[in-house]
């Protein structure tokens, strides 16, 4: 795909069986009908309109304005510690997916730094709204409204199937853009398994559609000609008229019971550090194993160094980027099927993926990146995280990390505190280099680590 720009296009415990992986069939919209205006494409909307929202975050932000009135005039003001504050809104589209609990899934990057929201139903309704669960990685977010007691259950939409979708099948998508609510598009799936990168950040396995997706659509379902949704529309290709891309909704489904129960995606690691096969290896593909930590998941499971790890859950590996976005969307709670190799011969395994937590994750980034952070980085006023130990002979050593220099980002990730470095250490922990900007007293210069 040409080279461009990715805009995110919103002005830029529950039980699994809650979410059904065989959703109830929805009517047949080429049923008969005696109005010949009544396409398929007007019964989706009929069906799934009321299920769509229109969702206004607010933030305060400084205001450029000192005199109140002039602050009243750019959306409203406030005043806290002798400053002149002003609500910036963002606006963007949901969809319900539980209408007795009022839970509605949208785009983590619609509801980002927003101090209130609120949603807007097609039939007028409004209601104050909290964030159940959000995931940044995955862009995606679970809202829950705030219904008053004794409210009849909202009408939700039903979500479909995915994993099986055929490019050139018709879709609808039903959102927000430019804050004119329920605008509804056509279009058909242009392909599928998509990578792009949305505001520096990699997203793999998405949606392509050519139904047209426009800022303030984020968040919005996309819709098969069934009316089920199949996905959750998420960005547009900014120099590439007609490229929408959405967020696959069995992903979403995946970790909806994990947003709703903790409020986050836990990250996973399956214990074995993997390289990419070399082009000139015969039947090139898969993931060479590496290493595999001793008690870790893939030892339980088998899996030795020089194995070649070639599919997860039926889904083929072909670099560590594959590999980094199937942990993303896996969990703790359930298990994952593997496809390996061993001297050419193929065996399968199982494995349930361990929750990478603090200790784990410092235990690795040790190991990985050779250095941990101070304890207690983050807590004063100075940006960064301190570097804490560092190991001799290790990655970090062999760079000239020191005990005391500041991580100031790690990719394109900003990092302020211990949290920010291990979050940026689970998204780049199979990483074979990563770009540094380091800060040594009054200095600041950029590094690359090699793991």
């Amino acid at each position: 795909m040409r080279a461009g720009r990715l805009l995110a296009t919103a002005m830029l415990p529950a039980l699994l069986c809650a979410w059904p992986i065989h959703p109830a069939r929805a009517a047949n919209p080429f049923a008969e009908d005696a109005d010949p205006r009544r396409t398929p494409v007007v019964r989706v909307v009929e069906q799934v309109g009321p299920a769509v929202v229109s969702i206004t975050g607010e933030r305060l932000t400084p205001s450029p304005f000192a005199e109140g009135a002039e602050a009243r005039a750019s959306g409203g003001a406030g005043e806290t510690g002798g400053r002149v504050l002003a609500y910036n809104r963002r606006v963007g589209s949901g969809v319900i997916i539980d209408g007795a609990r009022a839970y509605v899934l949208t785009n983590a990057h619609v509801i980002a730094g927003v101090t209130r929201i609120t949603a807007r139903l097609q039939d007028g309704r409004v209601y104050e709204a909290d964030v159940a669960g959000a995931d940044d990685d995955l862009d995606l977010a679970v809202l829950r409204l705030a219904l008053p007691k004794g409210a009849q259950p909202l009408p939700q939409a039903r979500m479909g199937d995915s994993d099986h979708l055929l490019v050139g099948e018709p879709v609808v998508a039903i959102g927000n853009p430019y804050g004119l609510s329920n605008t509804v598009t056509t279009g058909v799936v242009s392909g599928t398994g998509r990578s792009v990168n949305v505001g520096g950040r990699p997203i793999t396995g998405l949606i392509q559609t050519d139904a047209a997706i426009n800022p303030g659509n984020s968040g919005g379902p996309l819709l098969n000609i069934l009316g089920e949704v199949i996905g959750v529309n998420a960005a547009v290709y900014a120099h590439g008229g007609g490229l929408g891309f959405a967020i696959p909704i069995d992903r979403a489904r995946r970790v909806l019971d994990e947003l709703i129960a903790t409020g986050k995606v836990t990250h996973v690691w399956l214990g074995l550090l993997c390289e990419n096969t070399a082009p000139d290896v015969p039947d090139h593909g898969g993931l060479r194993v590496s290493r595999v930590f001793p008690g870790s998941p893939a030892a339980t499971a088998g899996i030795r160094a020089d194995d070649v790890l070639v599919a997860i859950d039926g889904r083929r590996l072909r670099d560590k980027t594959e590999l980094l976005a199937v942990l993303r969307e896996a969990t703790s709670r359930t298990p994952l099927g593997l496809l390996l190799s061993h001297a050419g011969a193929e065996y399968q395994a199982s494995l349930l993926p361990q929750a990478l937590d603090r200790e784990a994750a410092l235990r690795l980034m040790a190991w990985r990146w050779g250095f941990t952070p101070a304890v207690g980085t983050g807590n004063g006023r100075r940006t960064g995280a301190a570097v804490g130990e560092v190991r001799a002979d290790g990655p970090a050593a062999r760079l000239g990390l020191k005990p005391g220099d500041r991580v100031l980002r790690v990719g394109v990730l900003p990092v302020n505190g211990e949290g920010d470095l291990l979050a940026a250490f689970s998204r780049y922990q199979l990483a074979g280099q990563l770009i540094l900007r380091m800060e040594r007293g009054e200095r600041t210069y950029t590094a690359r680590l090699l793991p």
